[in-house]
């Protein structure tokens, strides 16, 4: 048991795309590994990674993740990556016929909303997400404030 919490504390947060939880309604998450390159996970552990306008695709059987940013490692020699190429995510089969089958549904879409290292490994937290409106992201906004006001208010009497 202790050893399980242990490994738990390990996850080490890399990224967090905080605009997708402001963009979308997230429905279901699902953790997936990442196929990298070397100078790619070296990158990532200097924290020069972006999951900004990120998005996954599911097609003929493999899930992909696109338009994530990760920049040149710092130390590298003559091995480069290109910053901007598709990314393959490692998840079971069944998983994977579950999200294409998901998002093939109107409307639905994945995201990637968190980078992260998992016992040594990178690990992308996929977020099958349904768009907001407008009226949405405006009413998200107005609850935060009053959250965040009604714990100030809180506190204030607590002293």
């Amino acid at each position: 048991m202790a050893d399980k919490d242990e490994r738990e504390k390990a996850q080490r947060l890399i990224a967090e795309n905080r605009k997708a939880r402001h963009d979308y309604h997230i429905l279901e998450t699902f953790e997936a590994g990442v196929a990298l390159l070397g100078t790619e996970v070296k990158a990532i552990r200097e924290g020069r990674v972006n999951l900004r306008d990120s998005y996954a695709r599911a097609d003929k059987g493999e899930v992909w993740m696109m338009n994530v940013h990760i920049s040149s490692y710092s130390h590298r020699g003559y091995a480069d990556h290109a910053e901007m190429r598709q990314r393959k995510l490692l998840m079971h089969s069944h998983e994977i016929r579950k999200l294409i089958g998901r998002t093939a549904e109107k409307g639905l879409t994945l995201v990637p909303l968190q980078l992260y290292f998992k016992k040594g490994r990178v690990k992308v937290l996929l977020g099958l997400a349904k768009g907001k409106q407008e009226h949405d992201k405006r009413e998200t906004i107005r609850r935060r404030e009053v959250d965040r006001e009604t714990r100030a208010a809180v506190k204030a009497r607590q002293r």
